[in-house]
């Protein structure tokens, strides 16, 4: 049982199980598996910007069609908590390996769909079978880089999973313009095959000896089956510090989805740009800003966590993690989604699209800022769980940002985009300040509700 005087990580004598994979080794892994949190965004993002093209070729309505984007949201949560969950008992490896055939196996099936039957069956095949991605590399990271440079390796992690959200919409764009929808999703599961082969061929076990479910089995079958509760992972949030980071990350990554969403109908409308491509071009200083964003507020992180246990003569306290996230939900989240609604608002011409696009940028780099810490967060606290724990996170968080979204387009044509994004400014802020709570009040948060978090004596 945690009290509010538990000490968190005091000693290092727990470090030494990072030492298990050399340098070049983890550099190989986080390059594995960025290569894989790529591809979720490339599912996901790829898909809308073929919409059109998908409705003329089934004989369907863009609505009708849109369908498969809330089933894939669906798919996402539901695949994120059941491959986390499954990768605390077998192994990360392993539910790397069961999800790639899932997914090439659905990209080739969207691929071929005459209808939309089948096209919504695949769909959530596709998406069910890359959703653990994220989640994944985030346990993986978590089991092989220490404390103090776990930030800085979540942060390379992140911006290169969050570059693809921004790329993937211009390269599905330019596909839907000059290419065929069914070639990219052929694509999509070679990529998944060259994926499943390099995990086989050269990605290691990294879960730390005897955490695993099955590790601690006193008897076992050579293939043994066991059912893992998925849903149990959502009992995480029941963490008063796992639930307000998860809001708050989400209210900051609002500000993502009201700018890139309905950019077609906003800065596309607004400078007259009506080429499919063009418009996904105009996602890309948002990725930019992720990709450029991410290692440095992974490393900014890291540094805080370092001199914040040399004030306490080595003792750690998790929340001094989330003390990077001032610069970015303070200021730059806020400050470029409030200016991007005034500008495509009152500034025209070629003035006006390149100050918005200055705002993407910013806004990219600023949800970095705080996504980054709170996924190091995760990590931190819940060490042994870390996969199930952004699991939680991903699934609550894709449920509210789906209803978010939904209404950003209705808000768009009753207030105007100033006022949209100006309310998605005062939530990013609102978002803050529950982070400030957090850092303020944690350990008393920590020790009202008992969900496992790392302590010296359990983190391995």
């Amino acid at each position: 049982m945690i009290s509010e005087e538990s000490p968190l990580l005091a000693s290092t004598a727990h470090e030494a199980i990072y030492d298990k994979f050399a340098p070049h080794q983890k550099r190989w892994i986080v390059f594995l598996v960025s290569f894989a949190g790529l591809l979720p965004m490339f599912v996901s993002s790829t898909f809308v910007p073929s919409i059109p093209q998908i409705a003329k070729d089934l004989g369907s309505t863009h609505a009708v069609v849109s369908l498969t984007v809330s089933l894939s949201i669906l798919a996402s949560a539901v695949g994120a908590l059941v491959w986390a969950a499954y990768s605390s008992f077998y192994g990360r490896r392993w539910m790397y390996l069961w999800g790639m055939p899932f997914l090439c196996a659905g990209s080739c099936g969207v691929a071929m769909s005459t209808s939309l039957q089948s096209l919504l069956f695949w769909r959530f095949v596709q998406t069910f079978g890359c959703s653990g991605g994220i989640p994944l590399g985030a346990g993986v990271i978590g089991d092989i880089y220490k404390l103090e440079e776990r930030g800085t390796a979540i942060g390379v992690f992140l911006g290169a999973t969050l570059f693809g959200f921004a790329v993937a919409p211009f390269l599905g764009g330019a596909a839907a313009q000059y290419w065929s929808w069914r070639n990219l999703h052929h694509s999509l599961a070679a990529w998944g095959l060259l994926e499943l082969l390099l995990i086989y061929l050269w990605f290691p076990e990294t879960s730390h000896p005897g955490t695993l479910g099955i590790d601690k089995l006193t008897r076992r079958r050579w293939i043994h089956v066991t059912w893992v509760n998925p849903i149990s992972s959502l009992w995480l949030l029941r963490s008063p510090n796992l639930f307000a980071v998860m809001l708050a990350s989400t209210l900051v990554l609002i500000t993502d989805y009201v700018l890139l969403v309905p950019l077609a109908y906003t800065i596309g409308v607004r400078y007259d740009i009506t080429n499919e491509a063009i418009i996904g071009a105009c996602f890309l200083p948002n990725g930019l800003g992720n990709f450029i964003g991410a290692p440095i507020a992974g490393r900014l992180s890291d540094i805080v966590v370092r001199r914040w246990r040399e004030k306490r003569k080595g003792v750690w306290c998790p929340e001094d993690r989330l003390r990077a996230t001032w610069i970015g939900g303070l200021f730059m989240v806020p400050l470029s989604i409030g200016a991007s609604g005034l500008i495509t608002t009152y500034v025209g011409g070629p003035v006006g699209l390149w100050l918005n696009l200055l705002c993407l940028f910013t806004n990219g780099m600023g949800v970095d800022f705080v996504f980054n810490p709170i996924g190091s967060y995760n990590v931190d606290v819940a060490r042994s769980r870390s996969a199930e724990a952004t699991a939680a996170s991903a699934a609550i968080r894709s449920l509210i940002l789906s209803a978010a979204t939904a209404l950003v387009i209705p808000s768009i044509e009753h207030i105007g985009v100033a006022w949209t994004d100006i309310i998605a400014a005062v939530l990013a802020l609102i978002g803050q300040g529950i982070i400030f709570l957090t850092i303020r009040y944690g350990d008393r948060m920590r020790a009202s509700v008992d969900v496992g978090l790392s302590t010296i004596e359990n983190d391995s």
